[in-house]
């Protein structure tokens, strides 16, 4: 089983890219799945219904994302199964947003990534949460966001690219051995709730010095009893489709893993790495 569970596309803000074209290079690479899982970022974007759209950044147009996914399944049914997740950028003050958008739209997903992108509406890649802190109270006060959100929002999947303050931490990788207990915190409510965290290969595409997330969280992931966990790319254009798969999979394996997941319906489907 070839796939791939972490795909952006044209209805992302940071994505041109046209849904169709990721989906004919998934099959011109040999992938049975793919996940669409698109931006919403509820606190620092509106929904495209919103008149401040014409101003602001917007999340996904659900009225056009989801017929056109299916669209996608039927003109390529036989050749690549297609499924339908978001990313969730969940903020602990937009938690109900996030609850009403899930079960608005319950029937029609089969996936769903949880982030933290932004905390108090400031976000990371952009240094606003950084700001001003201590690399120690950064790095600290994203995870405890994290543990809070996933502590009162349940209706995702797994958890997306954990470590993500390492992609913006431009005073270097905060040492494992601080954040460890916090960590351990959150990957023992997401076991407890059923679910699960994700390999996100970026990492190589954003140079870092190891996996996202790291070996270490892998590692104590796998020791706490996990095994619900997924496998992405993270692409925002064809290019990075898929990209380092093999070497993610090696890599798990190697820590002790032996499966991987698709989602339908918002189950879990394991399969052999």
């Amino acid at each position: 089983m070839k796939c791939d569970y972490h795909v952006h596309s044209y209805y992302s803000d940071d994505s041109s890219t046209p849904m169709e074209r990721q989906v004919r290079r998934a099959i011109s690479l040999g992938l049975n799945e793919l996940c669409f899982t698109d931006h919403v970022d509820y606190g620092v974007k509106v929904d495209c219904d919103d008149p401040r759209s014409q101003t602001h950044a917007a999340n996904v147009d659900y009225p056009r994302y989801f017929p056109e996914i299916e669209e996608l399944r039927e003109k390529f049914r036989g050749k690549l199964v297609i499924r339908s997740g978001l990313e969730f950028g969940v903020q602990t003050h937009t938690i109900p947003q996030y609850e009403e958008l899930f079960e608005r739209y319950r029937e029609k997903i089969d996936f769903v990534l949880l982030s933290v992108h932004e905390i108090d509406d400031l976000d990371l890649w952009g240094q606003e949460y950084q700001r001003g802190k201590t690399q120690a109270e950064y790095n600290r006060g994203y995870y405890e966001e994290l543990l809070r959100v996933i502590q009162n929002y349940h209706d995702y999947s797994v958890l997306a690219h954990v470590d993500l303050m390492v992609r913006y931490d431009r005073k270097g990788v905060y040492p494992f051995a601080k954040v460890r207990d916090i960590v351990a915190e959150i990957l023992t409510a997401a076991i407890n709730d059923g679910k699960g965290i994700e390999l996100n290969t970026s990492s190589w595409r954003y140079r870092l010095s190891d996996t996202t997330p790291s070996r270490e969280i892998l590692e104590l992931y796998h020791d706490l009893g996990g095994e619900v966990l997924t496998l992405g790319s993270d692409a925002h254009s064809p290019d990075y489709l898929a990209d380092h798969m093999d070497e993610g999979r090696e890599i798990l394996k190697g820590i002790g893993f032996t499966k991987f997941c698709t989602f339908e319906k918002m189950r879990p489907i394991f399969h052999e790495l």
